[in-house]
């Protein structure tokens, strides 16, 4: 008997008393928890958003849907980029006074070559106002997860307030469990036993999330 075939007898063993009409997991536990905590309006939850990404140690920039092409393009030239990643379906207007050279995300780039590229600039899923949590789906405005992992610098664009919901249940409502779901508060960090904060390890050594709303 292999270790799989010794689970699943504890498994079957445990289950062995359960009636076969018994109502599933999902509909016997009760879901009456609160969906949010507290009532906030859209500006409040939007400045609650800011709050906690600022509090992780992101960037946070707001501007209205026109303004963010010229924000973008300062933003990567005070980094010093002269290379940035660019999702398949990214918005063609948002990089377009970018002077950076772009790099396609492509299946075929290697670790090492995405390791070479300075930033990438991707949209979202939801972002997530009580935990500062932006979440990324790998829809066409955002790409492959690696090119969010690799590279030491990310601008995320949130649209506000579409893209922003108040807690993580709200979240999980608008997402595909099924999607290559990436869950980000802030940049990446680690520390070790003796508390020493070490940024880049996991992730983007810098994160900056841009709230776009209005014309």
């Amino acid at each position: 008997m292999n270790s799989r075939e010794r689970i699943l007898g504890r498994v079957r063993r445990a289950l062995a008393d359960v009636p076969d009409d018994a109502r599933p997991y999902e509909e016997a536990v009760a879901r009456d928890y609160l969906r949010e905590h507290g009532r906030r309006s859209v500006p409040e939850t939007v400045d609650l958003l800011a709050e906690n990404l600022a509090d992780y140690r992101a960037i946070v920039h707001r501007c209205a849907e026109g303004e963010l092409p010229e924000l973008l393009t300062r933003l990567l030239a005070a980094h010093g980029s002269r290379s940035v990643v660019v999702p398949p379906e990214l918005p063609p207007g948002w990089l377009e006074t970018v002077g950076a050279t772009r790099v396609q995300d492509r299946a075929a780039s290697t670790p090492h070559e995405l390791d070479e590229v300075d930033s990438v600039v991707t949209g979202c899923a939801v972002a997530v106002a009580e935990t500062g949590t932006i979440v990324l789906d790998g829809s066409p405005d955002q790409g492959r997860r690696r090119i969010t992992l690799v590279p030491d610098h990310h601008i995320c664009v949130v649209r506000v307030p579409d893209q922003v919901v108040s807690s993580v249940p709200e979240a999980l409502g608008r997402l595909d469990p099924k999607r290559p779901l990436t869950w980000i508060s802030g940049p990446s960090a680690t520390s070790d036993i003796e508390l020493d904060r070490v940024e880049g390890v996991h992730g983007p050594r810098t994160l900056e999330v841009v709230l776009v709303g209005g014309s």
